[in-house]
């Protein structure tokens, strides 16, 4: 489409034009433009060219094609099964070499048919690496054996960056207070529904998390956030994180390291823990 300008007020017009998006537009070179009605009616012209680009970037679909980056491949895992780019912190074998006791020796919990099990009094669990921002899948069972009740019953953790908890317990016709039942940010954020499966039940986190990040003077520049869907549900809604989560106390931040371990908590019940798997982001 041409938009043409003639014999504006007797003065001859250079023959600079300008292409915008397929219109071509032919320019006024003013001489003199010392008439407010020139400027006003120019300034309209100039607009009017670029709303006519506009709406034909709008209409042209390849305006809005990218072809790069090209995402990597990557083969989804069957079921809750890994994909092919993840890191596998508890696979199907007994294979414990991912992890340390929380004194750092050698782990002291049950493993058996790739099934770890809390034991009790021996101390929680860590990753030897350490992980920020992250994609984490974990498969957990409470005891068959109903054994007390509230807190008490089924209770253990999954720690991001060993600070930041996403409570495990058996929640089945079982209650506690909102804020620390099963899938919950313990004591910041209660879940948006209840999804646990009966005792004895396998049942699947997984969590998106991105880790906080501090200021050299140890401020917090960014909070942490985090997205948990539970057996399938979507129950924290990328919630933001007020600080390292306690039994006792307002939630703070305490500056540390962009990378830290994943933790499993020994709460002094049996839980079970299998196909525990990573992905960086």
């Amino acid at each position: 489409m041409a938009c043409w300008v003639n014999g504006w007020m007797g003065n001859k017009f250079d023959d600079l034009h300008k292409i915008l998006n397929g219109i071509l537009i032919f320019v006024p070179s003013i001489k003199p433009m010392n008439n407010m009605k020139n400027i006003l009616t120019f300034a309209i012209l100039v607009l009017f060219a670029v709303s006519l680009s506009a709406q034909e970037e709008i209409t042209d679909p390849k305006a809005t094609e990218r072809w790069s980056p090209v995402p990597a491949v990557v083969t989804p895992g069957e079921g809750t099964l890994p994909p092919s780019d993840a890191i596998i912190l508890l696979g199907q074998g007994d294979d414990l070499s991912q992890w340390v006791a929380e004194d750092g020796g050698k782990v002291k919990w049950d493993m058996k048919d790739g099934v770890v099990t809390v034991s009790k009094k021996t101390g929680g669990i860590s990753t030897k690496n350490y992980f920020g921002d992250c994609q984490l899948h974990v498969e957990w069972r409470t005891p068959v054996e109903v054994v007390g009740n509230g807190q008490g019953r089924g209770n253990s953790g999954v720690y991001l960056m060993g600070k930041y908890e996403v409570q495990v317990l058996d929640n089945y016709e079982n209650i506690t207070y909102s804020n620390g039942q099963a899938a919950s940010i313990y004591k910041q954020h209660i879940p948006l529904v209840n999804a646990c499966r009966p005792p004895g039940v396998w049942q699947e986190y997984d969590i998106i998390w991105k880790a906080p990040v501090f200021d050299e003077d140890g401020s917090v520049f960014k909070p942490a956030y985090i997205t948990v869907i539970h057996n399938g549900i979507l129950v924290q809604n990328h919630v933001e994180i007020k600080g390292t989560t306690g039994f006792i106390g307002k939630r703070t931040y305490k500056p540390h390291a962009d990378r830290l371990p994943i933790m499993l908590q020994d709460h002094g019940n049996p839980v079970g823990y299998r196909n525990i798997w990573v992905r960086e982001l």
